[in-house]
């Protein structure tokens, strides 16, 4: 029951809801931590005469707690390097296979060098998480110290040291501060009993020996990552220079009053349309001629003398744009005397603006 729920613990703390993006470790970090350890039953098999067959001395441990240490190296690819120094310990309670209880405590403590790897999830298409699950194994040194007492006498003492592994499976959790983030893992360790140097003293007068040794640990811990240094920030947009304006499509001539005779001004101009005429895309090219509402002859014959000084300006500015290359047969000329003013005026007035000819690119 205690290793379900401490499995479930751990498990929930790896599953946590997250906002952010995970952080690979490049370059120096330290780790700290402790939590529960569950270490389980041992097997204390004795050598010494007067006693029972081997394996009589069966060690439970209660609940115990752990913590550690380590300095390490990410290489910024999800691989890391770790030394990591470490300590055990827990309660004893069992069966001494006697007739007897066993009571008591043990420690364990020494070092071990890990490998681990750290998953990017961003690779796995798991966007914007700020949770790094890794993985891992380690190889070093734990010495043991047993101190076990039996409620029928005598009992099991001796510190002794040997070859250690471990296996770790856990995830980091990023704290949105820069270097900083929270650990939750499992670990189990392993110390085998042929690896064990010596024999424990048991009752005083005899010896004996430890069968393989398991200790499962769930932590919580605190990394920094030295190095740890916020995103670059997305390369700037390039600068795209905006595009050349297009040429106008349409083009005002003005004349003086009552003629249609073109002026310096007026050929420049013409000479722009016709040049835009062949940068843009021109199927025919309209010429419409105006005047003022003033004449030189008042009334109906006014009109229609505007009228005809319209026609005439029109017909001026197709010459000059045959003359500036354009086809003949691309131009079309309307003279519309006093309608359609440019500046809405009173009744026989002379307004520049409205003397003009606009020419329209289609």
């Amino acid at each position: 029951m205690r290793l379900r729920t401490a499995l479930l613990v751990t498990t929930l703390m790896a599953a946590a809801p997250a906002a952010a993006s995970a952080t690979t470790i490049t370059g120096p970090y330290v780790d700290i931590g402790g939590g529960y350890d569950l270490t389980q039953t041992q097997t204390f098999k004795s050598k010494g005469a007067n006693t029972s067959s081997p394996g009589d001395y069966k060690v439970g441990h209660k609940s115990g707690w752990t913590g550690f240490g380590s300095f390490g190296w990410g290489f910024g690819n999800g691989l890391r390097a770790e030394v990591e120094g470490t300590y055990l310990r827990s309660n004893l309670s069992g069966s001494t296979g006697q007739g007897g209880r066993a009571g008591g405590k043990d420690s364990s403590y020494g070092g071990f060098v890990n490998a681990l790897y750290d998953f990017d999830l961003k690779k796995f298409g798991i966007n914007n998480v700020p949770v790094t699950p890794f993985i891992g194994a380690g190889a070093g040194y734990l010495w043991t110290q047993e101190h076990a007492r039996f409620s029928n006498g005598g009992g099991i003492n001796g510190t002794k040291g040997g070859f250690a592994y471990q296996a770790i499976a856990g995830a980091a959790f990023d704290t949105g501060i820069p270097g900083f983030q929270v650990t939750a893992q499992y670990r189990m360790i392993g110390q085998p009993g042929s690896f064990r140097n010596g024999q424990y003293d048991i009752n005083g007068n005899h010896q004996t020996s430890v069968d393989h040794r398991f200790n499962h640990l769930f932590m919580v811990g605190l990394r920094y990552a030295f190095d740890t240094a916020p995103p670059p920030p997305p390369p700037a947009a390039p600068v795209i220079a905006a595009p050349a304006p297009l040429p106008a499509r349409s083009y005002l001539v003005f004349f003086d009053w009552d003629k249609a005779v073109l002026s310096t001004r007026a050929r420049q101009i013409v000479a722009e349309a016709a040049q835009a005429s062949t940068h843009v895309q021109t199927t025919r090219i309209e010429v419409n001629g105006y005047t003022d509402n003033s004449a030189a002859h008042p009334g109906p014959r006014g009109e229609k003398y505007n009228l005809g000084l319209s026609l005439h300006r029109a017909e001026s500015v197709k010459a000059e744009l045959i003359h500036d290359g354009v086809p003949a047969a691309a131009i079309d000329i309307h003279g519309y005397g006093e309608a359609h003013p440019l500046v809405p005026t009173g009744p026989n007035t002379r307004e520049p603006q409205n003397r003009r000819v606009e020419i329209i690119l289609h």
